[in-house]
């Protein structure tokens, strides 16, 4: 049989050697001279390991499902040449699955006193702070019988913010929030409205707009426009207690919530409105507050980029106090939450007042898709339990959101795709109304 590589090497020198292989080291337990100094040669040649000088750059933060780039910079400082196979090693939730072992490993040749270069491509599948562990670096001898292996702490973090799958929806929003703002043929008017401009009738307006002085002065009639006010105060409130953790599909409903939170963000800091956001459940999680409105997007992904669910009832007494006094004036108060009876009757109904008195409340619940298609199975008895069950619990959300509009809050409850939509059309009829 013939013998090739290293194989070769080894029965050229005297006989094979009787082999020992570990990951963390590699020996060979020598029979004759001419080979432990073959080894003794190789082991001398390899390049050290602990004084490689190793720094980082590349993103900072990434948009989950989009790529993140992480530069690793490999500086060789000794006399001998570098060869070595080096993994870079991160949480396992910054790759897709089946993929960390390509990615993070990395083979380089450098010459001495020279640098080099290896860019390592994360991909995360959850939101956070995505941390780089240790970067583990084997140098291996010209022969490749020895090698030098270490290891080096280089720290970098990879921040990973919402999707905002909902930004698809924010045009059409703003043209709508533009129709109210009286730029377009569409004029709309409210006791909370402001005067804009006059402009000539045309057939459908309203007649109360038109305004009988500036007609007396013209040959032609003049209607008022408006315009809805703005700098009001927009509160979001993310519930971030056990509820939010129940999964929706493959999220958690504080997913959902989070990207109903951004879109009405956005939309609300585009018509001249304060937003800030407050994640509580029995302390606060996240806080931002008195952002301009070119500040208050990415202020608010960041915020919400860390938070998770706490398992953990909200403390719905704490959660009213912080948010009376976060928003002091009358604001307009979105409570993102579940519309499970318990928490609701339990929790948020007696002290509600407390908010309905002073401002106006929206509650917006992400509601499961999966129960109404169980409510509508049918043909097997399975199916028919299945659907008894859908049923009752889909009444039981129902009375629960009665019990909220009776004391004066408006209620939002959607499926995860819908809720962010659903969330600002609700935002858009207060302020065409007049009730911000």
């Amino acid at each position: 049989m013939a013998l090739t590589g290293r194989t070769a090497l080894l029965a050229a020198l005297g006989s094979l050697p009787i082999g020992i292989w570990e990951p963390g080291w590699t020996g060979i337990l020598a029979v004759n001279a001419p080979l432990a100094l073959a080894c003794a040669c190789d082991f001398a040649l390899a390049a050290p390991v602990r004084r490689l000088r190793l720094t980082r750059s590349g993103d900072t933060s990434v948009r989950l499902g989009d790529p993140a780039d992480v530069t690793l910079t490999i500086t060789n400082p000794s006399r001998r040449l570098l060869r070595a196979r080096l993994r870079d090693a991160w949480a396992p939730s910054a790759w897709l699955p089946g993929t960390e072992h390509d990615a993070s490993r990395h083979h380089v040749t450098i010459p001495a006193g020279e640098r080099r270069r290896v860019t390592t491509r994360l991909l995360p599948t959850r939101r956070g702070d995505r941390q780089a562990d240790r970067v583990t670096v084997r140098s291996y001898g010209p022969l490749g019988l020895f090698t030098r292996q270490g290891t080096h702490a280089v720290p970098w973090t990879v921040r990973v913010l919402p999707p905002f799958h909902s930004r698809k929806h924010l045009p059409s929003k703003l043209a709508r929030l533009r129709e109210l703002d009286g730029r377009t043929s569409v004029l709309t008017r409210g006791e909370g409205t402001e005067f804009d401009s006059l402009r000539e009738y045309v057939p459908g307006d309203d007649t109360r707009s038109i305004d009988w002085r500036a007609t007396a002065r013209q040959s032609a009639v003049a209607v008022r426009t408006w315009r809805p006010e703005r700098d009001r105060h927009i509160l979001l409130v993310l519930d971030t207690g056990r509820t939010s953790a129940g999964r929706v599909g493959d999220a958690p409903r504080l997913d959902a919530s989070m990207d109903a939170a951004l879109l009405l963000g956005a939309l609300a800091s585009r018509a001249g409105d304060r937003v800030d956001l407050l994640a509580y459940d029995r302390r606060v999680r996240a806080l931002v507050q008195g952002r301009t409105a070119g500040q208050v997007l990415p202020a608010l992904v960041n915020a919400m980029a860390p938070l998770e669910p706490e398992l953990v009832e909200t403390d719905a007494r704490g959660l009213t106090a912080t948010a009376l006094h976060t928003a002091p004036r009358r604001s307009l108060i979105v409570l993102l939450t579940s519309l499970e009876a318990a928490p609701v009757e339990e929790g948020l109904l007696p002290v509600l007042s407390r908010l309905t008195k002073r401002h106006t409340v929206i509650v917006a619940s992400v509601a499961d898709p999966a129960v109404d298609m169980m409510a509508a199975a049918r043909g097997t008895t399975e199916s028919v339990y299945n659907a008894a069950s859908a049923a009752q619990a889909k009444a039981e959300r129902l009375r629960t959101a009665e019990k909220l509009t009776r004391h004066g809050v408006s209620v939002v409850d959607a499926t995860p795709s819908e809720l962010a939509p659903a969330l600002a059309d609700a935002y858009l009829s207060l302020k065409s109304a007049g009730r911000l």
